[in-house]
């Protein structure tokens, strides 16, 4: 299974997306081939170009009729569901449209059966859409991530008129996505681009910890002097891709709970995907005996935690900030003892197993069914993965 992590310092549209992947190695022809399936009138034209000095793919969809009618939810949908495309490629294509005409129902306020699509319904964008979908299954992509978008500035001409950037339905698409602009006065990411990245981008982060195989390189339509208007898709095995390098530390001193509240605390925090929790005593003013609370928690977890700390303490205050964290690679290997099934903790550096540790809470329930102190059975499993693995070598 892949990964696909979209450098959007230039914005994003269809075009671009189909690009990018098709810049990672998938036969033009194949896609040519799969999306004449659609029954369109279209002619797709790809070609090698430069935008300010940068090598990309750039995709063409050229309509071979004037234009095309606005189309409700039921005509996309209709089209969609008689395609012979996969399950999967019609489950996305029609969940990126259905995002695409919830937004225009809301800006406009339109039902959603009532509301229709211009540009973005068009027989391009159908490509655009259902060929991102074809092309994320021809390259077994399974998580998108991106960084955060830059939108752009300025105005931009649509068949509702002379919008601002971001266009009212782009804005309504990004919602609690981090957005910026800077550098040029144009749209840089269009309804398309942004109803495809809302759908399918699992997160929206600055540049992760990864390991990559290809980049793809899609083009935009505009050649801006020293802004390569390109997209950049980094591709590698999911395995690969750290989203978040930086924990962070939650810290809260409270000296007017007991212990039995903040005892209660640990199965929470730990339900909320807590990495650690610890307690520690300290001195506060007055020389009042009081208890340091801290958690350990990566950033997508922060806010849940931080509630709870506020909703399962008596504290009215908590401070945070990132830390570096290292870890060893671990992996977790079955073996008997005493007839019995023990797991057992491998962790590695650089390939070589450092540590050995034998889960306690199994160790311990064998203690107790085999009438054994507990320090014997962990004795016992660590010798037995020796030994085991003394056999494979």
């Amino acid at each position: 299974m892949k990964f696909i992590y979209f450098d959007a310092s230039a914005g994003l549209s269809g075009d671009m997306i189909l690009g990018a992947l098709l810049d990672l190695g998938v036969r033009p022809a194949l896609f040519k081939e799969k999306m004449a399936e659609l029954k369109l009138p279209v002619d797709i034209r790809l070609k090698e170009t430069k935008r300010a000095s940068l090598r990309a793919l750039k995709v063409d969809v050229l309509v071979k009729k004037q234009k095309s009618a606005p189309r409700k939810w039921s005509d996309i949908e209709a089209l969609i569901k008689k395609s012979p495309f996969s399950p999967k490629v019609k489950k996305n294509s029609l969940a990126i449209f259905k995002r695409l005409f919830q937004a225009e129902a809301r800006v406009h306020g339109h039902k959603f059966q009532e509301a229709h699509l211009h540009e973005a319904g068009a027989d391009d964008a159908i490509v655009d859409i259902v060929g991102c979908c074809f092309l994320m299954e021809a390259l077994d992509v399974t998580d998108f991530y991106s960084s955060p978008l830059n939108v752009g500035q300025g105005w931009v001409n649509t068949s509702h008129g002379r919008l601002p950037v971001p266009p009212p339905a782009v804005a309504e698409l990004l919602k609690d996505t981090p957005v910026y602009s800077e550098h040029v006065k144009e749209e840089l990411v269009t309804p398309t681009g942004a109803a495809i990245v809302s759908t399918l981008v699992r997160k929206f982060i600055p540049f992760p910890e990864i390991s990559y195989e290809k980049i793809g390189c899609g083009a935009g339509e505009r050649n801006f002097r020293g802004f390569p208007n390109i997209l950049r898709a980094f591709y590698g095995n999911t395995k690969e891709f750290k989203a978040d390098k930086e924990v962070y530390l939650i810290e809260a001193n409270i000296d007017d709970s007991t212990p039995q509240v903040l005892a209660s605390f640990f199965g929470r925090a730990f339900g909320l995907g807590a990495l650690d929790v610890f307690l520690t005593p300290v001195m506060m003013k007055k020389n009042r005996l009081s208890t340091k609370l801290t958690v350990l928690a990566e950033i997508d977890k922060m806010e849940a935690l931080i509630n709870a700390v506020f909703q399962e303490t008596s504290s009215i205050g908590v401070r945070y900030f990132p830390v570096k964290r290292r870890v060893l690679e671990r992996t977790i290997e079955k073996l008997r003892v005493l007839d019995e099934e023990i797991s057992i903790k491998i962790s590695s550096l650089d390939g070589k197993t450092v540590n050995v540790q034998p889960e306690f809470e199994d160790c311990l329930k064998l203690a107790k069914k085999s009438g054994r102190p507990a320090k014997e059975i962990i004795q016992l499993a660590v010798k037995e993965y020796y030994s085991k693995r003394k056999k494979k070598a």
